[in-house]
């Protein structure tokens, strides 16, 4: 199936404080100038090292964060030479400045950044929890993404992708999981990110919760089945292809082959279910995914079968029983 891959270089510092002003615990502490700069690597930093008058690594594309550590280093500083320090920092084109733990910066250095039109923001957080928090934040606003058209559903714990053809019954076996206790990420469009080395399924939020059911129409799946049936996002664990019950003779039917699906560059488990009149698919995606669910413990059902069909082989010379 081609892949669209959509990427982010950039985001503006106005796009950052509106979505994780709330969340990171960030307050405008200077003018509303700059947000219009863009903060082009999904990382933050501490300018331990720039505020000292080193600049040779200097990180001036991320957001700049001051802790506790650099905050008394600069108030130990003569008030002359504390403003210069800073002000070579913000003549590097930095996006933004973060002051954790509540600290202020001090008038003289506020007018620096205003200067510069460098926004200056304040959280609460202290210094490594804001670290951790933004540095989350930005690999999720960075990462790669694909819309797959599919239905994504969480089956115990196990994050089930199901394509097909269109007509071959994708939403059909999603609400037949449904009713075996699954949960609803997405239907139709299927948003794929890739994580920290994880693809992370999530639906557009105009449809989130939503299915369409061919004959029925539209229909709102908490309300049906109770909030418990949807979640916002899952990890992709499982992929699942529908296929036409002509393709049966195609089908691997013993399971000792593994199959995978590229997705994002990453390798995904990847199973084929033969769909057709008087066969119940969702049953079998079901199972599908408590297979997995063993395998990832440990144990493989269908090497079990081989293995003892091997021991019997080698130590029987009659035919099976």
């Amino acid at each position: 199936m081609a892949q669209r891959v959509k990427t982010v270089g950039s985001i503006t510092v106005e796009k950052f404080f509106e979505e994780y002003a709330a969340p990171l615990k960030l307050v405008l502490m200077g003018k509303r100038v700059g947000f219009n700069r863009v903060i082009s690597e999904p990382a933050v930093n501490r300018p331990g090292l720039a505020l000292t008058g080193f600049f040779s690594y200097f990180a001036k594309k991320r957001v700049q964060v001051l802790g506790n550590l650099e905050m008394a280093y600069l108030r130990k500083l003569p008030e002359q030479m504390r403003i210069d320090r800073f002000r070579r920092m913000c003549e590097r084109d930095i996006p933004c400045i973060v002051v954790s733990r509540g600290t202020t910066l001090g008038p003289e250095l506020m007018a620096v950044g205003n200067e510069y039109s460098i926004p200056i923001f304040g959280t609460s957080q202290i210094t490594m929890k804001f670290l951790n928090a933004a540095t989350i934040s930005l690999e999720q606003e960075f990462a790669p993404v694909v819309t797959i058209h599919g239905c994504m559903v969480d089956m115990r714990g196990i994050g089930v992708l199901i394509v097909g053809k269109s007509g071959s019954g994708k939403s059909e076996t999603a609400i037949g999981l449904l009713e075996r206790g699954g949960s609803l990420v997405a239907d139709d469009m299927v948003r794929v990110k890739k994580i920290g080395g994880e693809l992370i399924a999530t639906a557009p939020d105009l449809s989130r919760g939503y299915m369409e059911i061919r004959g029925i129409g539209i229909i709102n799946v908490a309300n049906l089945y109770g909030l418990a049936s949807i979640r916002p996002d899952k990890r992709l664990d499982l992929v699942v292809t529908l296929k036409s019950s002509a393709d049966l003779n195609d089908v691997d039917r013993l399971g000792l082959e593994s199959k995978t699906y590229e997705l994002l560059g990453k390798q995904i488990v990847h199973v084929e279910v033969p769909v057709g009149p008087g066969r119940d698919t969702a049953r079998m995606v079901a199972i599908a995914a408590l297979d997995q669910q063993l395998r990832r413990l440990g144990y493989n059902m269908a090497d079990e079968f081989n293995q003892k069909l091997l021991n019997h082989m080698a130590t029987t010379k009659g035919p099976l029983p």
